[in-house]
């Protein structure tokens, strides 16, 4: 599952480079088209800092960035749905694959907690 998502969030900076690249040549949506190739590149190597946390605690810390940055990049796609009408079908499909990886991000992050309280709650009992 791990270097699932870790292809899958590269592939997924990868796509969002390639449909940018179309629309680098329209200078007023260059601050958009910057910021989203950086939030989106930075999915991906968040989630591979995730992977080599040190901690469970580092882990979902980690993986809150993955979660913002991920959202960040829905976002910004989401103002350029809005402020041009080209690539829509690609605007759309990207927008589905942020929103995709985010759900499994928090769905990851919730596990991760959960996890993270019954080993310290199972760690007080023992204490007790």
């Amino acid at each position: 599952m791990k270097e699932d998502l870790q292809n899958r969030t590269k592939q997924f900076a990868i796509n969002v480079f390639f449909f940018c690249n179309e629309l680098s040549n329209k200078t007023n949506l260059k601050p958009f088209v910057n910021q989203l190739i950086r939030s989106s590149s930075s999915v991906g190597a968040n989630y591979r800092a995730a992977c080599r946390a040190k901690s469970a605690k580092d882990f979902i810390n980690k993986l809150k960035i993955v979660e913002e940055e991920a959202d960040e990049s829905i976002y910004f796609l989401e103002l350029l749905r809005e402020v041009t009408n080209e690539n829509e079908s690609k605007i759309k499909t990207l927008t589905n694959e942020g929103n995709e990886i985010l759900a499994i991000i928090v769905a990851s992050i919730k596990t991760a907690r959960a996890r993270l309280n019954k080993n310290n709650s199972s760690f007080q009992n023992r204490q007790s």
